[in-house]
């Protein structure tokens, strides 16, 4: 299961990561001060994601 997970760093601050179906981790986000702001992040992310284009910057 793909799944987002909302975790505390080091530092206290909140952050999610994107994991694959595998456990790999596939992104992680920037650190926030509220949870909410992780939370809205996730969001976010989630609904731009089946919109994102692919952009080949090696071919240039």
């Amino acid at each position: 299961m793909i799944k987002f997970e909302i975790f505390r760093d080091i530092r206290g601050q909140y952050r999610w990561r994107l994991k694959a179906a595998n456990g790999e981790i596939i992104a992680v986000s920037e650190g926030y001060v509220y949870k909410l702001s992780a939370k809205n992040s996730v969001a976010g992310i989630k609904s731009l994601a089946p919109h994102a284009i692919v952009v080949d910057l090696t071919t240039f």
